[in-house]
């Protein structure tokens, strides 16, 4: 029985196809993942730990667009979800007011 499925895997911050099992698993071609890692993002209010945080949420590819500026994204332990812009965030610590990690995600994926 032959696979009649045609869906295509696509980069989630340009929408061109991915082709390599790397690219796919990670959600991003290799131009906009450089372009993602290399954005100049401002991380003075955020602790380390938030930073490498963030770059793993993305690297999961955890962290997908909704809308222009709105993001879904994954709990640490995976079993929620979140939606997450730059400066506001549906986490517990986003709730209380405090920047999470997942604002700051979605800010290094807008300022790439």
């Amino acid at each position: 029985m032959q696979d009649t499925t045609n869906e295509q895997s696509r980069c989630l911050h340009c929408h061109r196809v991915l082709r390599s099992a790397k690219s796919i698993a990670l959600g991003y071609g290799p131009t906009c993942a450089r372009k993602i890692r290399n954005a100049a993002v401002d991380t003075a209010d955020y602790a380390t730990h938030q930073i490498a945080s963030a770059r793993e949420l993305i690297e999961d590819g955890a962290i997908v667009p909704l809308r222009s500026v709105v993001f879904i994204a994954v709990s640490t332990d995976g079993t929620e979800t979140y939606k997450t812009a730059p400066t506001a965030c549906s986490c517990p610590a986003g709730v209380k007011g405090s920047r999470c990690y997942h604002q700051l995600a979605a800010r290094m994926l807008l300022a790439a």
